[in-house]
């Protein structure tokens, strides 16, 4: 394993300190700090806090939560936990067979559905199936995603990482969002990353690059997740200042490096080193779905909106980033309309 892969492996991978909440990126202490946000109190949940911990006490009877990507690691971990606190967990799985076997292996009260995110009509499809339940949504978890691509690969026309992480998403949300407002309070919670702020170029994101038409000869899988991540978190700052002042909120989350099988669409040298290192410094789906269940139903978050989490607190990064940049959450919103204009009607 070399330097670049050891790095890229612990570059999400947080030390949680006792007491005033702190969190250190193990790889590039020098250019960014996170600390717990002015105006929050410490939580007390810690990174080896779990979706189970977190919602210890809670009685969720009643409240109707969406999980994307149901079917393993965080997805699978956060529908758990919240359908053992009572919840009706709705779970949407890339096929009929994946959503109904993690449904039926959770138990309680769950719905499965079929969303595959790299196709808008299957998007579509699992918005209006939502929607003819005719609940509301209480908790809406864009939680499925796939790592950096070694090669760079394209869904209709656009990058492939971008498209998946964040595009699918924004369609989803979008067609969802009357079911969310229909909700007492109803909570978007978006997956984001540290990378959404280490890994893209200063520019934050390099929408001429997205294209295939561009044939980027400087394609770098881990700048592309970094840049899909922070789409996401965009995409929960601009939701954020949409719907501000109404009972909806929108917050973005780190999970830090979890044990799942993300690892396995990265190059060779970079499986290796997951494989090895991973169940050694990485939590466990559990862990990592700690701050997802805590975003989505604790009684903490009533009422925050537009943060950014780690570990389950609300948190403040200082260094060069754009994870407060409405500039550019405008711009991602704009382009994200455009791709979907047909379907945004």
């Amino acid at each position: 394993m070399n330097r670049r892969q050891f790095l890229a492996l612990t570059a999400v991978a947080g030390v949680g300190a006792t007491g005033a909440y702190v969190y250190r990126l193990t790889n590039q202490p020098s250019r960014f700090s996170v600390d717990l946000k002015d105006g929050f109190s410490d939580s007390g949940f810690t990174k080896k806090s779990t979706a189970m911990s977190v919602t210890e006490g809670l009685d969720l009877k009643g409240k109707n939560i969406l999980v994307t990507g149901c079917n393993s690691g965080m997805g699978y971990a956060t529908m758990k936990a919240l359908a053992k606190r009572g919840a009706h967990v709705i779970g949407t799985g890339r096929t009929p067979e994946k959503a109904e076997k993690a449904c039926a292996k959770v138990g309680g009260e769950t719905t499965p559905l079929v969303m595959e995110l790299m196709e808008p009509e299957s998007v579509l499809k699992c918005a209006e199936d939502l929607l003819t339940l005719n609940i509301p949504i209480d908790g809406l978890i864009l939680n499925a995603g796939i790592s950096g691509r070694p090669e760079l690969k394209f869904v209709r026309g656009i990058e492939k990482t971008f498209y998946v992480n964040f595009l699918g998403h924004f369609l989803f949300a979008n067609k969802a969002m009357p079911a969310v407002e229909a909700a007492e309070q109803g909570r978007v919670v978006h997956i984001g990353s540290s990378a959404s702020f280490t890994r893209p170029s200063v520019r934050g994101i390099r929408f001429e690059a997205l294209a295939e038409s561009y044939n980027d000869p400087h394609y770098d899988g881990w700048e592309a997740y970094g840049q899909s991540k922070l789409a996401n978190a965009m995409f929960s700052l601009k939701l954020a200042k949409m719907y501000e002042g109404t009972n909806v909120t929108s917050n973005a989350l780190h999970p830090g490096l979890v044990n799942t099988k993300i690892a396995r669409g990265m190059d060779f040298g970079t499986r290796a080193a997951f494989a090895t290192l991973g169940p050694v410094v990485a939590k466990s789906p559990g862990e990592g779905a700690a701050t997802h269940a805590y975003c989505a139903t604790h009684p903490n978050m009533a009422g925050v909106n537009g943060q950014f989490l780690i570990d389950s607190n609300v948190v403040t990064v200082s260094g060069a980033h754009h994870l407060e940049n409405f500039d550019l959450a405008e711009r991602v919103w704009a382009y994200a309309e455009s791709v979907f204009s047909e379907y945004l009607i």
